[in-house]
């Protein structure tokens, strides 16, 4: 026990110190552009393509073909998700509540100085103007496919990926479709609250306003309306991976950076800022950590991650950890350059302010994220993990409070990658 303590202590170092060297935007983009149907992986581009469909049909529904008028209105089918199962449940999502503390997380934005929000506004000019046709598609898709758990397919492998997109339009992930989506705790109340116009509103922006040849397919350029921070989409994307990634640890992972990836596709559209899908990232990890820790939730989340796991195994004909296996460059969401570009999503490279660091403090609860995917590990080492993979202290919106501080800095994916390393 002592040797692989030992081993666990070394390399959180070593993970500590490497997370200190930023990526480039370009490098982002570049890491970002392997996940798209820009992939170098034909198993990996056949699997974006059957999403993209998949997506297309439900949003078709018995129409001829995709209506625009049809995306404000789209949901998951009686089929796809067990509403009535979660109905009967009568579980009480506290949606006002959740609200309110998110809102409370996110009130050091209101303390942001103007050289910080420049840089946010140039950072999304650069991401937008630089993004490949590739990255543009995958955003578009992205984008539209917000009220389904499609995008999730591609964090699973091909081979469990296509079982995934079977299962849920078959009806077999029925709980987990209804209880993730119910979930989603909305941030139209703090886009009231912090009322900051999007990139394109802003006088003298160079943003491009990408036009769909993806999903509708009428060029129309993609816009959105409301308020900027957080990101609504974000927080979806997050919430979505993260529960998903608490009921296939196999892919923790990639799910939790598939969140990451969904965030930054927002950018790439030139519809929300970093600090957007920063402060999404924030608010969904606590939201989900709240309800894992609620008992009547977990209860719920049990029976639907159970459900889940058997109708996938039964779709691969085979154990779902053998499903769930790394297949090389089939496989982009399992490339180590995706625990880098997590990171980047975490600050977007935006200024740092140097000065005596807060130490990092674990709310109470919070180390369950990380309790299906390191079951052998103690709540404790699972805190130690937090605080010692946590991102350098200084990024906006890390605030002044230790709640703020915490789920600013908390690094999920390097938290996994760092204790498998330590095995």
């Amino acid at each position: 026990m002592k040797i692989r303590l030992t081993l666990l202590t070394a390399s959180l170092l070593l993970a500590h110190q490497a997370m200190a060297k930023d990526v480039s935007l370009s490098t982002a983009r570049d890491i970002a552009n392997t996940t798209t149907p820009a992939s170098e992986s034909q198993a990996f581009d056949a699997l974006e393509n059957q999403s993209l469909a998949a997506l297309r049909a439900a949003l078709k529904g018995d129409g001829a073909k995709v209506e625009r008028e049809r995306l404000e209105k789209a949901s998951q089918s009686a089929k796809q998700a067990d509403t009535a199962w979660l109905k009967a449940s009568g579980y009480d999502f506290k949606v006002k509540d959740n609200q309110q503390a998110g809102i409370e997380l996110l009130s050091s934005f209101n303390k942001l100085p103007a050289s910080e929000l420049e840089a946010n506004l140039n950072t999304v000019e650069k991401i937008n103007l630089d993004a490949t046709q590739g990255l543009r598609h995958q955003a578009l898709a992205d984008a539209e496919g917000i009220s389904y758990l499609y995008f999730l397919s591609d964090a699973l492998g091909p081979r469990l990926g296509k079982a995934f997109i079977t299962a849920y339009d078959k009806g077999e992930l029925g709980k987990a479709a209804a209880l993730i989506k119910a979930s989603e705790v909305s941030t139209g109340a703090a886009k009231k609250h912090f009322d900051y116009k999007r990139p394109f509103l802003i006088q003298g922006n160079t943003i491009h306003q990408v036009p769909d040849d993806v999903v509708v397919k009428d060029n129309k350029p993609y816009s959105a309306e409301g308020g900027s921070f957080p990101s609504g989409h974000t927080n979806t994307g997050y919430t979505d991976a993260l529960l998903m990634a608490e009921m296939i640890p196999e892919r923790f992972d990639s799910l939790v950076e598939r969140g990451a990836r969904y965030g930054y596709s927002r950018i790439v559209l030139g519809v929300h800022y970093p600090l957007d899908v920063m402060g999404s990232r924030m608010v969904a990890q606590r939201n989900v950590a709240h309800y894992l820790n609620d008992p009547r939730y977990r209860a719920l989340f049990n029976e639907a991650r159970d459900q889940l796991r058997v109708a996938l195994e039964k779709e691969c004909g085979t154990s779902l950890a053998e499903c769930a296996k790394t297949v090389g460059k089939d496989d982009p969401y399992r490339d180590p350059a995706m625990k880098e570009f997590y990171r980047f999503t975490m600050s977007y490279d935006l200024p740092q302010q140097k000065g005596k660091a807060q130490p990092v403090k674990v709310p109470e609860g919070a180390e369950v994220l990380l309790e299906a995917a390191l079951p052998n590990l103690s709540a404790a080492a699972r805190r130690e993990l937090m605080v010692k993979t946590a991102l350098p202290d200084g990024y906006p919106l890390s605030g002044e409070t230790a709640d703020q501080n915490f789920w600013q800095r908390l690094n999920l994916s390097a938290a996994y990658a760092t204790a498998h390393k330590a095995k």
